[in-house]
């Protein structure tokens, strides 16, 4: 094997110094420049980065303890990293929870579902409460959005809907149970398996307009 290639190689793994506030700060905006973020995942990323940073330096053979004391120093740097893209807007919990709860909802997502997804995101519940929709019908509308996904309810098209009455009750039953799983409301979702195709996309194009 060519010796200058091994070489090179080794030299791509070798760790470098501890990520430095630059370093931790350029890294930030490249994760966010794939999508808004919370201020939670962008902590989450860049102390990844210094975890990862940590252990290739363990494997380099470098010393445990002062590996150790550089990513305590870098780890500090987060919080004030993070905070300064709060203050210039390129972090914006608010912000990010009402997007992603509105796109969520619009494409078949439950409050429930929106709640841990954000939750899981790192947002506040305070945030969480304020961000999610409020109003009945939008919810009923992400039924609605899920059924359609599904194909059930009024969006079951002839050849899905069984002929024996039986049978459709226990079709009816399990898409109940499937919409129910997804996070609604028994009662949204007994409102939406009652409802006919065209009251459905009514409601549906009615929601479209705000």
């Amino acid at each position: 094997m060519d010796g200058s290639k091994t070489r090179g190689r080794r030299g791509a793994r070798e760790p470098g110094p501890a990520p430095s506030r630059a370093v931790l700060h350029e890294a930030a905006l490249a994760y966010l420049g794939r999508g808004a973020a919370t201020a939670d995942s962008v902590k989450k990323t860049l102390e990844r980065r210094i975890a990862n940073w940590a252990r290739r330096s363990v494997r380099a053979g470098r010393d445990a303890e002062g590996i150790a004391s550089d990513a305590a120093k870098a780890r500090e740097l987060v919080p004030e990293i993070v905070a300064r893209l709060g203050e210039v807007g390129l972090v914006n919990d608010t912000a990010f929870a009402e997007n992603r709860a509105r796109r969520m909802s619009s494409s078949g997502r439950s409050r429930r579902a929106i709640a841990s997804h954000l939750a899981q995101k790192g947002v506040s519940a305070a945030t969480v409460r304020e961000a999610l929709p409020h109003d009945a019908g939008a919810e009923l509308a992400a039924a609605l959005a899920f059924a359609r996904k599904r194909r059930i309810g009024p969006f079951a098209s002839d050849d899905d809907v069984p002929a024996d009455r039986d049978a459709r009750r226990a079709a009816d039953r399990k898409s109940l149970g499937t919409m129910a799983r997804a996070g609604f409301d028994w009662n949204v979702c007994e409102r939406v398996m009652r409802m006919s195709r065209d009251d459905a996309d009514e409601h549906m194009s009615s929601r479209r307009e705000f």
